[in-house]
Formats: structure tokens, sequence, C-alpha cells
């Protein structure tokens, strides 16, 4: 009978181990995917920023060519 009663604490505590151990894996889980859409959302603002600075050099580009062509 007592033999039972320790098995069953054991187990118990085995499984609670394994419990912890399965959520701290879950968290860090999450937690790398939170950080991986935030670096998305960074490249894709990055992307952004330099497609309009492209933009705006070469309307600059332009605009000194048809300067140049008009003289």
């Amino acid at each position: 009978m007592w033999v039972l009663a320790v098995i069953s604490v054991m187990a118990v505590g085995a499984i609670a181990v394994i419990t912890d151990a399965r959520n701290e894996s879950k968290r860090i889980e999450v937690n790398k995917l939170t950080k991986e859409i935030e670096l998305e959302q960074l490249r894709l603002e990055n992307y952004d920023k330099e497609t309009e600075k492209m933009r705006l050099e070469l309307e600059h580009s332009k605009q000194i060519l048809l300067e140049h062509n008009q003289k």
C-alpha cells in the first residue's frame, strides 16, 4: 500500500516536471516566432524606405537630365 502511495507521488512529480518543461519549450517557441515577426516587419519597413529613396533618386536624376537637355 505504501509502495503505491510513493509511486503515485513520484508519478505526479514527474508529470509536473514534464509539463513544466513542455510549457517552457512552448514559451520559447512563441518568443522566437514573435521575434521573427518583428524582424520581418523591420525588413518590410526597410524595403519600403529603400524603394522610396530609389524612387526619389530616380526622379531627381530625371530632373537633372531634363534641365541639362533644355540648355
